[in-house]
């Protein structure tokens, strides 16, 4: 089991879509706070490469495994299952792998939901939009427990936001 205890979200779950493609329809992330995320993925997940998702809107970006296998017995995303395992919406939302020990404690946390083919076999869940500096750092640590789950190796640290951005970003 992987994944951290996790502090109570702010406000109401946002809305989201019932079907594919699942989508986060409010509560969307500032650019600054997407911006921030994707240069931290970029920094924190060696032996990953960025790429176009196999299973999501062509407006996502997703992370791979850069030509090594998964962690033994973790399953991935579709349609492979051994290559992608997180991918970034442009709301700012994700969909990412987590170990199935792991779900229960996730979807009770509220930072997040089931993907509308959870309940059919498919390892993907949606964790919620950053909408600000201390979201975005609760985000980091859930897909640091996806990166574990896939790679079974802890990221590298990495800040979240440059701090001449992390006052704009804190306003929900």
């Amino acid at each position: 089991m992987t994944f951290p205890a996790l502090p109570t979200r702010e406000g109401e779950r946002p809305r989201t879509g019932p079907e594919v493609p699942h989508l986060q329809l409010s509560q969307r992330s500032p650019a600054e706070v997407r911006e921030a995320l994707l240069r931290w993925l970029d920094a924190a997940l060696p032996g990953t490469t960025w790429g176009r998702s196999k299973v999501s809107a062509p407006s996502s970006r997703a992370r791979f495994l850069d030509g090594t296998l998964p962690a033994p017995g973790a399953v991935l995303m579709p349609p492979r299952g051994d290559e992608e395992f997180v991918h970034v919406h442009a709301d700012g939302s994700l969909h990412l792998a987590l170990d199935p020990a792991d779900h229960a404690a996730f979807l009770s946390s509220g930072w997040g939901e089931k993907h509308p083919l959870y309940d059919h076999g498919i390892n993907v869940v949606m964790l919620y939009a950053p909408r600000n500096e201390t979201e975005l750092d609760t985000v980091q640590q859930v897909i640091a427990a996806s990166y574990r789950y896939a790679t079974g190796r802890a990221p590298a640290s990495a800040p979240s936001m440059p701090e001449a951005a992390r006052s704009d970003a804190t306003r929900v």
